[in-house]
């Protein structure tokens, strides 16, 4: 992980049953493992396949994880709606929220929000089913989270080979998304 970041960190996917939230936190705990981070990961999801609840929880940390879930949320990607009211009192002050632009349009002021579209770029890609990895990327630009070379590791080792090339590609294009976003932000 970046040296920015140090001791405990605390990372929720929530959006809706089939958007691969499960995927995206494993393959962040992966990149925390290559890194030689501690790893506590956790889900939750709706008994129905698509469309209800789901979240999944990533907790990293440089030593020993003694509570494996999460207490107070570092940074929250939400795909929809669905997921933001169950997360926000989990919100530190300081969380980065990154949430779709088409999926997500009621979240209170003074969160640090970077609103992407990124259902809509997954789509615009040719990987209709990669908003979580265009996400992903979001936040390893927005959090300077690990190097390129681990997450791309990651996903080779947490995908089948004939989805590698196209989520590599979708990864790298919501890492430029979020790095747009911010220079946007700071001009």
């Amino acid at each position: 992980m970046a040296e920015a970041i140090a001791g405990r960190l605390e990372v929720r996917f929530g959006g809706s049953g089939g958007q691969g939230l499960q995927l995206s936190a494993r393959i962040l705990a992966t990149v925390a493992m290559l890194d030689g981070r501690q790893v506590a990961q956790s889900q939750h999801y709706e008994p129905t396949s698509r469309g209800g609840l789901s979240r999944s929880d990533v907790v990293i940390d440089s030593d020993a994880i003694d509570y494996p879930l999460v207490v107070g949320l570092d940074a929250l990607v939400v795909l929809d709606q669905v997921a933001v009211a169950p997360s926000l009192p989990l919100l530190r002050p300081s969380a980065a929220v990154i949430a779709d632009s088409t999926r997500v349009d009621d979240l209170p002021d003074g969160i640090a929000l970077t609103s992407l579209p990124l259902i809509a770029t997954a789509r615009d890609l040719g990987n209709p089913r990669g908003a979580n990895i265009v996400a992903l990327g979001a936040l390893a630009a927005l959090l300077s989270l690990g190097g390129r070379d681990r997450f791309d590791e990651a996903i080779r080792q947490e995908m089948p080979r004939r989805l590698q090339d196209i989520n590599l590609k979708t990864l790298a294009v919501g890492r430029d998304l979020a790095k747009s976003a911010a220079e946007l932000k700071s001009a």
